[in-house]
């Protein structure tokens, strides 16, 4: 029926000509009104964006203050400080949590009741968990994708908010939170495709660790999704400790991302689930090295004893402290403890110095911030994570001490916290042994002490670790 002779099909059969029905058909009139409401034509990438007015930062204060004696992890902490910058009435609404399948894990299941899971019919079913006080709640506005168990739907989701800002000139700040195992491992590619759109938000890795989520099998024992990430040059990874850390790294990255001079960066940030007690930020915290990557935390025990700087992230600053106590106790040795935020960050930092150094080389040499923070420290360096040695050996070219690092490399195994950690050796009692290891092969202890230390630590036994609370503790 397609006005078309048979002669135009003869010429070439494998290219048939096009066929236009004419301005005023109703297939014509369809698609102008179509593309009268997408905007226009062709799709255009805006270059001007806009700014949001980013929360003061008082917004972001409680959870700086510690959690008392409460018991809190770094992912609990993380909702607390999201629910408090959503109740912006004007900033709050610019969020898209986007969670594929553990909401209740997470603790987001907080957010069912007043910000609603969005579906574009609402709820049209009663759901199971009606009677529960924080029910499973759809509604036509509702501000969070609840994905189900597809991460490559939710980092698609992920991808289409946090490049908004330039295809709709509405910036939203996705939130995309999962399992750390399910994310670098399991959807690298689609998070390069992000960066290659120049996608923006944060991405939440939590159950971070490898001995930190225990008792479900390997397939959730994440030790490498930092080295994964610390690949994609759009990720800014951090591994805090603490939820007043994510306080600052979550307020710089809106201003980084969303403020006056935006970046085309999204974050990473690995968060756990292992209760702890979140101690207040401390006085004067030196904010500019939390955000760089390292901070002296806590400054070593007055002794008369030989020095030693330990590193640790995440979860294994519990350890470090720990080592530091040991160190001291037992042993006379005065170590400080640095919080490292940030190993990749640390890493590209050097990178860049390497870089101005070799183009610039009649210039000054300009140090690594890892050297500047380090120089003058006296002692060996001990590194530990929950994550395999090659995380925390992104920055060993460039520090000033002689270093070494402890690391969850292998597979894991289901037992309580303390025993994995025992098993890796990177708990306090294992830190502290590898330190005094270092002191004496540097003639600072006599070569006997480390295998005392290790004897008195019974750091071989997994089963003389402690029991601790359900799963362990820090």
């Amino acid at each position: 029926y397609l006005d078309i002779p048979d002669k135009a099909l003869e010429q070439n059969p494998y290219l048939p000509p096009y066929y236009h029905p004419g301005e005023k058909s109703d297939e014509m009139q369809y698609m102008l009104e179509r593309r009268r409401e997408l905007g226009g034509y062709v799709p255009s990438r805006r270059t001007k964006h806009k700014s949001l007015a980013i929360p003061d930062s008082k917004q972001f204060g409680d959870v700086k203050r510690g959690s008392g004696k409460q018991k809190v992890a770094t992912t609990m902490a993380f909702v607390r400080l999201l629910k408090d910058l959503m109740k912006d009435k004007e900033f709050g609404a610019r969020w898209v949590p986007i969670i594929p399948d553990e909401a209740r894990t997470f603790g987001m299941d907080s957010l069912f009741p007043t910000k609603k899971i969005y579906s574009p019919h609402g709820q049209t079913y009663t759901s199971v968990d009606r009677d529960l006080f924080l029910s499973y709640k759809e509604a036509k506005n509702g501000q969070i994708l609840h994905e189900g168990i597809s991460e490559a739907g939710s980092t698609a989701s992920f991808i289409a908010a946090g490049t908004s800002y330039a295809t709709h000139d509405e910036p939203m700040i996705p939130l995309y939170i999962f399992y750390s195992m399910f994310g670098f491992q399991r959807t690298a590619d689609e998070l390069w495709a992000a960066a290659d759109q120049m996608t923006r938000g944060f991405l939440l890795g939590a159950t971070a660790g490898r001995t930190t989520l225990n008792g479900e099998g390997l397939q959730h024992e994440d030790g490498h999704s930092l080295l994964i990430a610390a690949t994609n040059p759009a990720v800014v990874a951090y591994d805090p400790a603490y939820a007043f850390e994510i306080a600052h790294i979550v307020e710089n990255g809106l201003h980084r991302m969303y403020g006056e001079k935006q970046e085309n960066i999204f974050y990473y940030l690995t968060v756990y689930n292992e209760p702890i007690v979140q101690p207040a930020e401390p006085e004067g915290v030196d904010v500019e090295g939390l955000l760089k990557g390292i901070y002296r935390y806590k400054a070593a025990p007055e002794t008369t004893g030989p020095k030693a700087q330990l590193l640790a992230s995440g979860t294994g600053m519990g350890w470090a402290l720990k080592a530091q106590e040991l160190l001291a106790q037992d042993w006379g040795v005065a170590a400080d403890v640095w919080s490292v935020t940030s190993w990749t960050e640390l890493r590209r930092d050097a990178v860049e110095a390497e870089e101005h150094n070799l183009l610039n080389p009649g210039d000054q040499a300009r140090k690594p911030y890892i050297q500047q923070k380090l120089e003058g420290t006296e002692g060996p360096a001990v590194a530990v994570s929950d994550f395999m040695r090659a995380v925390p050996d992104l920055i060993s070219r460039w520090v000033p001490n002689d270093y070494t690092s402890l690391g969850t490399d292998g597979f894991g195994r289901s037992d309580t916290r303390h025993a994995l950690r025992r098993h890796f050796h990177v708990d306090g009692e294992s830190v502290a042994v590898a330190t005094l290891r270092q002191l004496a092969l540097r003639g600072k202890v006599p070569m006997h002490v480390p295998a005392e230390a290790a004897k008195k630590y019974a750091i071989d036994d997994i089963s003389a670790a402690p029991v601790g609370e359900t799963g362990g503790d820090s």
